[in-house]
């Protein structure tokens, strides 16, 4: 659907984190996708989302990030029903399973399955429906289809898909990484994010990345580089603390794992890292590679600097560095460069690093 919106809601503190995530797969269309802080319940970040769709929007889906395998099909099948004229729609999956009725570990009972189903996501709703339901919700529902139901209205089904199951457990994302790996490879869907986390042909190998930084002497306050203070230096420029050698790294780390560049994660429309330190920055880019599927193996990086000094220092900086990258060993060194360039003349700091990662464990 050409004209399509896509709000997404995710927890207080992460827009950031988020809207880099989703702007990565926009591809162009940029403009058509929102990101919001979601509240303390679903039922409040639903609320949430719903504030920041385009008022002229008619059908509105609500769909769970859990269930991230849901086939178009299944939006389309939704989609049609509403425009049909439902005022809400659900895709469901026929009970399998023998339900029993228990109290702690004893069975009291068997629920008869006849006419029930199992709920999935989207959930769609013609949007003055959902509008008005939640401006006279009194309490908590477990889903949109409830909340729309106990407004007055009915609820239609159409079928579900199997692959639309819910990951909330371990198991679960063993399965969706199975069921990824399953199935055939499409070059028109493929993105560098999900590559990276698994291959069809079998077990990730190693990847290597390259970073480089480079911050000009000018900033405000005290030096920060290869995450240490240091007092009496003159600091760098940047919209961070202009550590250079931490960037270098994050930039070889991203590169390694296909993950785009420093710019593109922590740049400066992200101020929630303006004045961030190296322990931020690191920190963040673990989780992302571990969120992809990675572990660090090491990292190298050499600097390029007249000042400071770092051979007295280098072993407390290779410290620090490894910490905040959870015990990952980094190795620290350095070069005046023999006086030549901005580097050796003193108007600024260059960082170079090699990383290397390696398949996270099962």
């Amino acid at each position: 659907m050409p004209d399509a919106l896509v709000v997404v809601a995710v927890p207080a503190g992460r827009e950031g984190d988020a809207r880099t995530e989703t702007m990565a797969v926009a591809e162009g269309a940029a403009e058509r996708v929102r990101v919001v802080a979601g509240g303390r319940t679903r039922q409040e970040s639903v609320a949430a989302a719903l504030h920041a769709v385009w008022p002229d929007v008619q059908v509105v889906l609500v769909h769970d990030a859990a269930r991230a395998l849901v086939p178009p099909e299944v939006f389309a099948r939704v989609i049609a029903a509403v425009v049909a004229g439902a005022a809400g729609v659900v895709p469901v999956l026929p009970m399998v399973d023998t339900i029993k009725q228990v109290d702690a570990d004893a069975v009291i009972g068997t629920a008869d399955r006849t006419g029930l189903a199992a709920a999935q996501t989207p959930q769609g709703f013609r949007r003055d429906v959902l509008d008005a339901a939640y401006r006279v919700a009194a309490e908590e529902y477990t889903d949109d289809a409830a909340l729309v139901a106990a407004a007055g209205h009915s609820i239609l089904t159409v079928p579900g898909d199997p692959r639309g199951f819910k990951i909330t457990a371990p198991a679960d994302l063993e399965r969706a990484r199975a069921a990824v790996r399953a199935e055939p490879a499409s070059t028109e869907r493929a993105e560098p994010q999900s590559a990276a986390r698994v291959s069809a042909a079998g077990p990730l190998p190693p990847r290597v990345g390259i970073g480089t930084d480079v911050h000009a002497v000018g900033g405000d306050g005290a030096l920060w580089l290869a995450g240490l203070e240091w007092p009496g230096e003159p600091a760098l420029s940047g919209h961070s603390d202009g550590d250079a050698v931490a960037h270098a790294i994050v930039d070889a780390l991203l590169a390694a794992a296909g993950l785009g560049d420093i710019g593109s994660r922590f740049g400066t429309a992200r101020p929630e890292f303006a004045g961030g330190h190296a322990d931020v920055f690191l920190a963040r880019t673990r989780r992302l590679l571990a969120d992809a599927g990675f572990s660090i193996g090491n990292v190298a990086v050499q600097v390029q600097a007249r000042r400071p000094r770092l051979a007295a220092r280098r072993a407390e900086a290779e410290a620090a560095l490894s910490a905040a990258l959870g015990g990952a060993p980094v190795s620290v060194s350095a070069t005046t460069t023999d006086g030549l360039g901005f580097t050796g003349s003193g108007d600024g700091v260059a960082a170079f690093a090699v990383a290397l990662l390696v398949p996270a464990p099962a």
